[in-house]
């Protein structure tokens, strides 16, 4: 499977791309400063330059030709609202316009889970990140693609697991990182397990068993 990542160079991005490579999938990541080729590289992925928010849909569906799957994990990361619409947002409405164009029908994407942050005073910024992050998923979902929606609780850099616990619903929680990359490669390779939205936190149940459970396996 060749797999093109759109956040490539963070912390599920990089977990992600080692995954992969390790049972001799294909993967690619996209960047746009130069500091992050190596860490991509260093990941087992082969990086690529491009923009997200200044790339037009043709420039990104170019470089999407030919492979089988996206994965958009890309995040402006606290770094300001405007900033926040143009990557979490627009850049997510771009990618899936340049993966239709492209052909490639199978899409990932990282949201985030409806009850992150309700038990504390939140930020004007925070609110603002979670609208846009909703209306992406809004928008992903009223595509034609073989999509899928990963909604994680809170993220952790904690050593994975591979234990979790992952539905259409769940109680809130958190997850490490690098149990997100080891669900989403799953996903991937589970042709079935599609159009649908997964909640997904730490739990009991190995990575693979639950994406087969929710694949209907």
């Amino acid at each position: 499977m060749k797999v093109f990542q759109i956040g490539a160079a963070g912390g599920v991005g990089r977990p992600l791309a080692r995954l992969l490579t390790a049972r001799g999938d294909e993967a690619t990541g996209m960047h746009r400063a130069p500091a992050q080729a190596e860490v991509i590289r260093e990941s087992g992925a082969t990086p690529v330059t491009g923009d997200l928010i200044h790339d037009s849909v043709a420039e990104l569906a170019a470089k999407l030709a030919g492979y089988d799957a996206v994965v958009f994990t890309a995040g402006a990361h606290g770094t300001g609202m405007e900033l926040t619409t143009a990557i979490d947002g627009d850049g997510l409405v771009k990618a899936a316009a340049a993966a239709a164009e492209a052909g490639v029908r199978r899409f990932v994407l990282v949201s985030v889970f409806p009850d992150a942050g309700r038990d504390r005073e939140t930020s004007e910024g925070f609110e603002h990140y979670m609208r846009v992050k909703k209306d992406a998923d809004a928008h992903l979902v009223r595509t034609d693609l073989d999509w899928v929606i990963v909604r994680p609780g809170t993220l952790l850099d904690e050593p994975g697991t591979g234990l979790v616990s992952a539905d259409l619903a769940i109680g809130y929680g958190s997850v490490p990182r690098e149990d997100v990359a080891a669900f989403i490669d799953a996903v991937l390779h589970e042709p079935a397990l599609s159009r649908v939205i997964v909640e997904l936190t730490s739990g009991t149940t190995p990575v693979g068993e639950a994406a087969a459970r929710l694949a209907g396996r």
